[in-house]
């Protein structure tokens, strides 16, 4: 990466942090851990920042992120309804999946979603296909609100997990569609 692009990074980092109100670590020289975080601040989208992540290391050409069905479903908590301003019979879209490029994965996230906020085409592709979340919705122009992130797992995430996040997509009327936690693997900073 070159230094003017580490340079931007680093600086969008620290605005993110400032503007979120979150813990941001500014990457340092040949901190991969600082320079995935510093790239995942500067998109409103973790498939986008894992596609640019994956092009950055050479992971896959063309680095193109897939996401691999993972099993099993939890039903979103009270809380988690309530981050989606959804009483408590309104239908739950839900989504776990291992985000990989290259053959490699690069996080294992959990994804509740307002099927009732998407279209119908959009809602078909993510029951039907490996298509990330974040790519399927890219149209509808959503913006990213970090509700938490810390190195190592959240409640949530395996155990290996180095890096974890917790965020709302929201419309840009403001309406949330997605609650999502992303679990970062070591296997994303080697």
């Amino acid at each position: 990466m070159s230094p003017l692009r580490t340079l931007r990074n680093a600086a969008l980092a620290a605005a993110a942090a400032t503007a979120l109100g979150a813990c941001v670590t500014v990457p340092q020289a040949g901190n991969s851990l600082g320079e995935l975080e510093a790239v995942l601040a500067s998109h409103e989208s973790a498939t986008a920042a894992l596609e640019e992540w994956c092009a950055m290391r050479r992971f896959a050409d063309p680095a193109r992120v897939v996401a691999e069905p993972a099993g099993g479903r939890i039903e979103p908590s009270a809380q988690s309804r309530a981050s989606l301003e959804l009483n408590e019979d309104a239908p739950v879209g839900y989504r776990h999946v291992r985000l990989s490029c290259g053959g490699r994965v690069l996080s294992d996230a959990h994804n509740w979603y307002v099927p009732a906020r998407l279209t119908a085409e959009m809602n078909h592709v993510l029951e039907t296909t490996r298509t990330p979340f974040g790519r399927v919705v890219m149209p509808l122009g959503f913006r990213r609100e970090r509700l938490a992130g810390q190195r190592g797992p959240a409640e949530g995430c395996p155990e290996d997990t180095v890096l974890s996040h917790r965020a709302l997509l929201r419309l840009p009327g403001g309406d949330p569609i997605s609650l999502v936690i992303e679990c970062y693997t070591a296997a994303a900073v080697e």
